[in-house]
């Protein structure tokens, strides 16, 4: 990881750097690091940062999708949307969810090259290089009376969009974000409107299910109960995609009525990519471990994704990026010396979001990239 420090922000970048005319990974996290600044002081300054970043270290990158973690989105969205008028071309995820550094804002980018990159009248975003298409989508909502006829209607609008790709929700889809307002009592909704979705669609436990986080989060219009992000590939063979299980640590979601894989490999020519979906403290049972002790709880929540990296080849050396996620704030301090004193070297940002179980207290997601040759694929 390369770290740059301006004035009043500091930036961790993570790197997958490709031979020749293959496209180079960025993972990037923008913190603020003065507090006392105005929100709109720091959202200029990371929106400065990251413009720097493009015109130096990150020269001929483009953005391909880009989340906003903000304490405020009320008081903050709007900011936030008068700024991004300027780009138009990547998806957009914008959620309150605090940085719990005791700043405003903090953002994690994820930057291709050797990319075109352009919005598409499905409302997709579309990143092309190669073989393949990646479709990227953000912030996507609506206003239904609950949260599952709202995940009904979200989950029913992507299928629409994905079939105007020439994709589907099954053989396309690699990765779902669903982002909560009061977790505690809406996650119920999304996990039934999501289940039924899914058995139209052919995704079942005898078939496969998607990487996804459940998580709380919330917009600046209150009525907005789920929020989802999603990512999909166009160009994809037979044999690219595998699910993750690590059955020794973990059961399978579908144990305790839930339909998401724990994670995703997608195998290129070149390279494999990894996402873990949000993982807690949990056996192979379906049981809470480690009740009420935050960091027993981050400790195995760690084991469990090792073993899930491990099943897709990878290990921590690996990650690009972490998003750790708090129930409680009070955590905060114990959560961060584990990370600072495990992963100094990783893009992180460690937010406050309850788990969609709230006897977990921390949960965490990753993205990973290792060098592969696979001759029968095409290159990323």
């Amino acid at each position: 990881m390369k770290k740059v420090t301006l004035d009043n922000t500091c930036a961790e970048i993570a790197t997958f750097a490709a031979d020749g005319s293959l496209a180079t990974e960025h993972h990037v996290m923008i913190h603020v690091t003065n507090n006392r600044l105005l929100f709109a002081e720091q959202l200029k300054a990371i929106d400065d940062t990251l413009t720097q970043l493009l015109e130096g270290e990150l020269k001929g990158a483009k953005t391909v999708f880009k989340r906003y973690f903000l304490s405020d989105a009320y008081n903050q969205s709007g900011l936030v949307m008068s700024l991004e008028l300027d780009y138009s071309d990547y998806a957009l995820s914008v959620i309150q969810q605090p940085p719990l550094d005791g700043t405003k804002i903090a953002v994690w980018a994820y930057l291709l090259t050797d990319v075109e990159t352009r919005a598409l009248p499905s409302g997709l975003y579309e990143a092309t290089h190669g073989s393949y298409r990646h479709l990227w989508n953000a912030s996507a909502h609506n206003l239904a009376k609950n949260s599952e006829y709202q995940t009904r209607l979200l989950l029913n609008e992507y299928v629409v969009q994905l079939t105007k790709e020439g994709c589907s929700l099954a053989d396309n889809c690699i990765r779902t974000w669903f982002f909560v307002n009061d977790v505690d009592n809406n996650y119920p909704g999304v996990v039934k409107a999501r289940n039924q979705v899914f058995f139209t669609q052919n995704l079942t436990d005898d078939t496969h299910f998607i990487a996804s986080t459940g998580i709380g989060g919330r917009q600046a219009e209150p009525r907005v109960l789920s929020q989802m992000d999603n990512y999909a590939i166009d160009g994809l063979q037979t044999g690219q995609i595998h699910y993750l299980y690590a059955t020794d640590r973990l059961n399978r979601t579908s144990d305790y009525g839930v339909s998401f894989e724990r994670g995703t490999r997608v195998d290129y020519g070149d390279r494999r990519h990894v996402f873990i979906s949000g993982t807690a403290s949990i056996n192979n049972k379906g049981e809470i471990m480690h009740p009420g002790d935050v960091a027993a709880q981050t400790r195995h929540m760690w084991g469990n994704v090792e073993a899930l990296l491990a099943e897709a080849g990878c290990t921590y050396d690996d990650v690009m990026q972490m998003i750790v996620y708090l129930r409680d704030i009070a955590d905060y301090a114990t959560v961060r010396q584990l990370y600072d004193e495990r992963f100094p070297d990783k893009p992180r940002v460690i937010v406050l979001a309850p788990v969609c179980r709230s006897g977990w207290l921390v949960e965490m997601e990753c993205m990973a990239v290792k060098r592969q040759e696979n001759p029968q694929f095409a290159p990323f």
